[in-house]
Formats: structure tokens, C-alpha cells, sequence
């Protein structure tokens, strides 16, 4: 990203925490992989209180209303992991700074929450039983906020590199994302969710817009 707003703010702090967490949750997850994913992945409301996996792996699991936040700590490997964490760090960071802590917290779990709901919403209609991971659903939230707050500012794509306008990245890629999801595009991404993140973060930013015009006017 070649402009960063609010830089010269501090702040930043809790965006720099969860991501030193979900670094740190993603390690955890190797160390036991079927024990994190059986318990702490995001699994639907239909799933059977055992199931059996690809590799043969009997798992006791089922849904668990803790898992709509757990779920977004844990990633599907370190690539997954990287980008979900650069962007938390390249968008969190100046939200934070804008906002404040208790603001950007409140956001960042609605929007990951949000991304959950829709995510067992999609799974209960197409009748299918698979765990989601990842902190993807938040982090579309937060470049959605970026987007919003700062529509010029320019964005360096990391694949292809080029550059392009804060409006105009959000824009694409919702769009992206969308024809993915209708389309079935790379089936195993939850691109519902994605959609889900950017949904609920976009009502929590009209509301908030409203709760500040209301208090202005009252002044």
C-alpha cells in the first residue's frame, strides 16, 4: 500500500495482538489438528455428533455456539494464515487508529461472527457438512471500513502487483467474490462468508453513522 492514513497516530495495538494470537492459535492447531478442528472449527448445525473425515479419522464433534468465534482463529495453512494476517495488519492498523480500540474490536468480531452466521446459513441450505476456518470473513469487514473511510487511498496488490484505489479493491473484489460463490468457483473457499463479513460490517458502519448524526443533531 503506498499511502498508510492516520500513521502518524498511535494506536494499532489490539490489531497487532489478535494477530499475534492467531499466529500463535495456528501453531496450537498443528500440534493437534483433529483435536482443534473437531472442537474449535466452525461446524453446521446439522452436523452428526460423528462424523468421519477424508483420512478415515472418526471425530466426535458437532456445532458449539463458542465456534463462531474460534473458528476464525484457526487457518487452513501458512499461506492462508500470511494473507489473512497482512491484511489484518495493513488495513487493522489505521482503522484502529481511527477509530479507537473499543470501536475496532467491536467490528472486527462482528464481522467475523456475522461471516459465521452466514457461512451455517449457506451450509443448512445446500445440506452439506464441512468445518470453516479462517479469519477471512473479518478481514473482508475490515478492507470494506478501509474502502469506506478511505476510498483514495492506494492499494499495492500483492497478485498481480499493481496498483488501484482503496473504493475501487473493495469493489472488485466483493464483486469477485460474489461471482465466485454463485458460480462454485474454488468450491472449498467460503466465499458466502467472505460476503457475510462485508455484509455485517457495512450495517455496523451505517449504524454507527446514524448513532453519530443523531448525537451531532442533539447537541
Amino acid at each position: 500500500m503506498n499511502t498508510f492514513p492516520e500513521a502518524g497516530r498511535p494506536g494499532g495495538s489490539a490489531a497487532i495482538t489478535l494477530l499475534v494470537i492467531t499466529v500463535v492459535a495456528y501453531f496450537v492447531q498443528m500440534s493437534a489438528f483433529a483435536d482443534a478442528i473437531r472442537l474449535f472449527a466452525l461446524w453446521p448445525l446439522a452436523t452428526p455428533s460423528t462424523i468421519n473425515i477424508a483420512d478415515g479419522t472418526t471425530l466426535d464433534t458437532g456445532f458449539g455456539l463458542w465456534q463462531l468465534v474460534s473458528y476464525g482463529f484457526l487457518h487452513g495453512g501458512l499461506a492462508h494464515l500470511f494473507f489473512n494476517m497482512f491484511a489484518l495488519y495493513m488495513f487493522g492498523v489505521p482503522i484502529e487508529r481511527a477509530w479507537g480500540t473499543t470501536r475496532f474490536l467491536q467490528y472486527y468480531f462482528v464481522c467475523m461472527i456475522g461471516a459465521g452466521l452466514v457461512q451455517l446459513a449457506v451450509a443448512q441450505l445446500a445440506g452439506e457438512i464441512y468445518p470453516t476456518i479462517g479469519a477471512s470473513g473479518a478481514v473482508f469487514g475490515l478492507l470494506l471500513a478501509f474502502g469506506v473511510m478511505y476510498p483514495n487511498a492506494r492499494i499495492m496488490l500483492l497478485i498481480p502487483p499493481i496498483p488501484m484505489k482503496a473504493k475501487w479493491f473493495v469493489i472488485v473484489f466483493g464483486l469477485l467474490t460474489l461471482v465466485f460463490g454463485m458460480a462454485g468457483i474454488m468450491p472449498r473457499i467460503a466465499h458466502f462468508a467472505h460476503l457475510g463479513g462485508m455484509l455485517f460490517g457495512g450495517a455496523m458502519i451505517l449504524y454507527w453513522g446514524r448513532q453519530d448524526y443523531n448525537r451531532r443533531r442533539g447537541q
